[in-house]
């Protein structure tokens, strides 16, 4: 089998295209110097070189400030994921040869302290760490190397993960005390066709589709309640009586706010999610504490019902 050919060498260097989204930042030498604490000559003369290293101009100098080039606008988004991809390549490496290291991601409502507590035991000389992210953390965090591990909700994009089933929850209706649905047993999308759920800012589209139901069966799309920016707001909202959501039972409810079972829906899916071909053996044996702790707790919840 023939020899994989060996890569060419890169054709710019890093530090000189962390200096350019530098100054594409400020779109100003003098300040993009100040934030990286060198001078403006220098700043310009690493510009320069970047430039004849790619041989066209990025950055056109006028009398009325320093503009992006047609050339300069298409390379900053890729300079700026090039770097990136570079602090994950080092961050990798460092994360290989620190593995009694790991840090455990976890979402709102999503309870990893057992699971957590068994891997000290078992490895009382590890560092574990864990960190609370926000729905749409967990892809982003992985792949920046924030942390090893995240248990969370589906759905969210999964590509270059690797995806652990752990439990799922039913999902619920929630609704204000005085709702005229608050003292039902349980409820259909029929009983909530046109009442109005929030949409957060920014939301996956694969995760506003799963937490709205929207489109319906049917096909008709959900009715659109208040914009808010984060899912936390919904709750405010919700005991205003300004509109209903839909959520899982484990999620802390407010005094004022009422859950109703929501009948023929799928329910919420919680897995353990961590890198592709994750090496740290602290991951692998946190994966098996999460499926036999935090997946045989609910197995025994739903036994007891």
């Amino acid at each position: 089998m023939p020899d994989a050919p060996i890569p060419s060498a890169p054709a710019l260097d890093l530090h000189l295209a962390w200096c350019f989204t530098v100054v594409a930042e400020y779109r100003h030498f003098g300040r993009a110097a100040e934030a990286l604490h060198t001078t403006q000559p220098s700043l310009s003369r690493q510009i320069r070189r970047l430039e004849q290293q790619l041989g066209v101009s990025l950055v056109e100098r006028t009398p009325q400030g320093n503009h992006l080039t047609e050339a300069g606008e298409a390379f900053l988004p890729m300079a700026t994921e090039l770097l990136r991809a570079a602090e994950r390549a080092a961050a990798a490496a460092r994360s290989a040869t620190r593995p009694a290291r790991i840090t455990i991601g976890h979402t709102p409502g999503i309870i990893v302290t057992p699971a957590v507590r068994e891997l000290r035991r078992r490895h009382p000389d590890a560092e574990v760490r864990t960190k609370q992210l926000t729905p749409d953390e967990p892809r982003r965090a992985l792949l920046d190397h924030q942390v090893d591990a995240v248990a969370a909700r589906l759905p969210f994009p999964t590509d270059g993960l690797d995806v652990t089933a752990l439990y799922d929850e039913p999902r619920v209706l929630l609704v204000p005390l005085d709702h005229r649905l608050a003292g039902r047993s349980s409820v259909t999308l029929a009983d909530i066709a046109d009442e109005p759920l929030p949409k957060v800012r920014g939301a996956h589209p694969l995760a506003s589709a799963f937490w709205r139901i929207d489109p319906r069966p049917d096909g008709r799309p959900a009715p659109d309640g208040p914009l808010i920016e984060t899912a936390a707001d919904q709750f405010e909202l919700v005991a205003g009586g300004q509109a209903v959501t839909i959520s899982v039972p484990s999620h802390t409810l407010r005094p004022d706010l009422a859950a109703v079972a929501l009948d023929g829906v799928e329910p919420s899916h919680v897995v353990l999610v961590t890198r592709a071909h994750e090496r740290n053996h602290l991951v692998a044996a946190f994966r098996a504490h999460a499926v036999s702790i935090l997946g045989g707790a609910q197995r025994c919840d739903e036994a007891e019902v």
